[in-house]
């Protein structure tokens, strides 16, 4: 369990793999939405941690899911130095990170912390920084060889132990206190990574224990964007005095079948925003997060075509409320409440809570905004209701690419949208 003097950290390199299928995936994800993906997990043997920094090959437990090809090109693409990079300067995500171990600096000093997703080791350095007695940093990724050398080369060897593997097969023979990690993807929901914070929480929080973030939710609004609109589509109408509007069709579906991570800004929507999730890390379940669905009923603000949805999404950094002996047991908001106020979701008291947040009004993250067009706009008065269902489904093929459909009525006229974020 403790780091001995070969300060070795626990680490146990493991081999990538198989890098023909991940060359094809990487590929295909970089070209789309830049380099953010997710970490957890490989397909080598298991690694235990204990005094004397044994490796053991563990059998597959029934409560452990299979580690899939998926997982392995998932967790493989961050060895990969850029996509940290471009998550380290962020610096709303990474320095609200570090302002939320420090205001709970009362519930780290002293107590054992795990990280999940440790990626470079940067939050697990945090915590020590913050007075942690013991951080396990968990990464199935290579990139925990350098997440080591990093807690090697700022001496905190004797506190921060470096696990490689996924956090559904590493061991760690006690209990912990507090457990962070940055677990969001796109859309919020988009890479499953949740499931390996709920998966760490059931194996090893104490009742009363801390999560960073506490809670998170997830927002939609519908979007007005002309200009994108017209570069995407309208700019084959005529091209260099060329009629090449037989390329429309095809022009739609490129720039709008699956979903697109870009920015906007607030005056692009079109309404107060909807509330799809709330999810409570404390009491959160895996099969909660396998369907989420919300009806809504949206009111435009203002005359403009409607070319489809936004999504984002915001956490918050609270203590826990209460010390709860049963994490499954509380209640988390109805899905179907509907933002008012701002898109950011204000709290009548600000200091009662760290807000991390992507919302399109805010300052901008990596995390940027989720968005869902339509082929063909939808012309909207103002006041006119639009109303309808969105369902967000982890994929049967890929359970870390997500399903989205969209019904929505408008105007007496009702519309379908099915879209695959992979």
């Amino acid at each position: 369990m403790f780091p001995n003097e070969n300060n070795n950290n626990g680490y146990h390199h493991q081999p990538p793999p198989p890098p023909g299928m991940l060359q094809t995936h990487n590929h295909r994800d970089r070209a789309r939405r830049g380099t953010r993906r997710s970490r957890a997990s490989t397909s080598s043997p298991l690694i235990r941690v204990s005094d004397t920094e044994q490796q053991q090959q563990l059998q597959p437990q029934p409560h452990r899911p299979p580690c899939t090809d998926y997982d392995m090109a998932y967790f493989h693409s961050y060895a990969h130095l850029g996509i940290h990079q471009e998550m380290i300067k962020d610096h709303v995500r990474t320095e609200t990170y570090r302002e939320a171990i420090m205001r709970h600096q009362s519930f780290i000093a002293g107590k054992v912390v795990v990280d999940v997703g440790c990626g470079t080791g940067i939050l697990s350095i945090f915590c020590a920084q913050a007075g942690a007695k013991r951080v396990y940093a968990v990464d199935a990724s290579d990139i925990a060889l350098q997440a080591n050398e990093v807690v090697k080369a700022n001496n905190l060897s004797d506190v921060v132990i470096v696990l490689h593997g996924r956090v559904e097969d590493v061991e760690i023979e006690e209990e912990v206190d507090v457990i962070i990690s940055e677990w969001m993807g796109y859309m919020l929901l988009y890479e499953s990574m949740l499931g390996s914070v709920i998966t760490a929480r059931d194996r090893w929080l104490k009742p009363g224990g801390l999560i960073l973030p506490s809670s998170a939710n997830l927002y939609m609004a519908p979007v007005t964007h002309t200009d994108r609109y017209n570069d995407s589509v309208d700019f084959w109408r005529n091209v260099y005095g060329i009629d090449m509007s037989a390329m429309l069709s095809l022009a739609k579906q490129c720039a709008f079948e699956e979903p697109s991570v870009e920015m906007i800004t607030g005056e692009n929507i079109l309404s107060w925003p909807h509330l799809v999730k709330h999810i409570d890390s404390y009491s959160v379940t895996i099969n909660e997060l396998e369907t989420v669905t919300t009806k809504f009923k949206l009111k435009s603000m203002m005359r403009a075509p409607l070319h489809g949805f936004a999504f984002w999404f915001d956490v918050e950094f609270n203590g826990p409320t209460i010390e709860p002996t049963n994490y499954h047991s509380s209640t988390s908001f109805t899905e179907n409440h509907q933002g008012n106020g701002s898109l950011s979701k204000k709290r009548p008291n600000p200091n009662e809570a760290l807000v991390l947040s992507t919302a399109p009004e805010e300052p901008p993250t990596h995390w940027q905004q989720t968005l869902i067009y339509f082929y063909d706009p939808i012309e909207l008065e103002q006041d006119q209701l639009i109303e309808g269902l969105v369902t967000l489904t982890q994929s049967k093929e890929n359970a870390r690419f997500m399903n989205i459909h969209l019904e929505y009525t408008s105007g007496n006229r009702s519309y379908v949208k099915e879209s695959v974020m992979r």
